[in-house]
């Protein structure tokens, strides 16, 4: 059923996840958006290898699975080299590196390389599975390619209003829809990659993969914009301004009204 080549996939995230051990949170950031780079790199070269017989629409999406993980991994880079005050605040966040006993990395970095083999485990199972080009797998890509330039843009835009506000949250343009375009793009390609999976999962470990995996990322993005709400409220909880806006804005989903995933006072 293809789960030798998921040891494949999970093999080279590991290698990519080592950066971890330098600092534990590159095991969620840097290695993270590496990781998916490098399966969509194996994927594309298995396939052109003859391992797999992989259609246009298998292409695209290992492609998507590229530009998703090296702009991803790229701006965390680049954000953490040029921004002091990033810098500060991820150390805030992570705090004594030296505390963390190795075997807890070791777990951590076992942990995200089966996440991430599971997250991308939909194409491998289209690829597996022997399915054609179908129009759920078009639809699939419709949507992570949606999410991407998404998630592309709404960092952008933070980058640009935090420069020139950096005593104030992103509050204009996307932001003005929701607090965290840039998450809620997140879920909307590993969407994409769920969707475009569903008509060819042909068992129950399939399936238990690409759901389990869907929800896992779905919760961290709702975690990880709960824990940017509790920073954000420590900083600005005192602003009129921040409290209006967060007060009226969906957190992470545009048009649901979940404004706030912390005890409000």
């Amino acid at each position: 059923m293809g789960w030798n080549y998921l040891a494949i996939f999970f093999a080279l995230s590991l290698v990519v996840c080592l950066c971890g051990f330098k600092k534990y949170v590159y095991f969620m950031s840097i290695g993270y958006g590496f990781s998916v780079a490098i399966i969509g790199v194996a994927m594309a070269v298995m396939s052109l290898c003859g391992v797999f017989e992989a259609k246009l629409v298998h292409y695209i999406q290992f492609i998507l699975f590229v530009i998703y993980g090296i702009r991803l991994s790229g701006f965390l880079l680049i954000r953490e080299i040029k921004n002091a005050a990033y810098r500060k605040t991820l150390q805030e966040a992570t705090g004594d590196e030296s505390k963390m006993p190795i075997f807890v990395k070791v777990a951590m970095w076992l942990v995200m390389g089966v996440l991430y083999t599971a997250q991308t485990a939909g194409v491998a199972f289209r690829l597996f599975n022997g399915a054609q080009s179908t129009a759920l797998a078009w639809v699939g890509v419709a949507i992570s390619l949606f999410g991407i330039v998404l998630e592309a843009i709404a960092d952008k835009q933070k980058s640009a209003q935090k420069a020139e506000r950096p005593d104030m949250v992103a509050t204009r343009q996307l932001y003005k829809i929701v607090r965290c375009p840039n998450y809620f793009g997140e879920i909307l390609f590993w969407t994409g990659v769920t969707v475009g999976a569903l008509d060819i999962l042909a068992t129950a470990g399939q399936w238990i993969t690409v759901i389990i995996a869907y929800i896992l990322i779905v919760f961290i993005m709702f975690n990880g914009a709960q824990r940017l709400e509790k920073r954000q409220m420590a900083r600005y909880g005192d602003n009129a301004e921040y409290k209006a806006y967060a007060d009226s804005t969906p957190i992470i989903i545009p048009l649901v009204p979940i404004y706030h995933l912390n005890k409000q006072d």
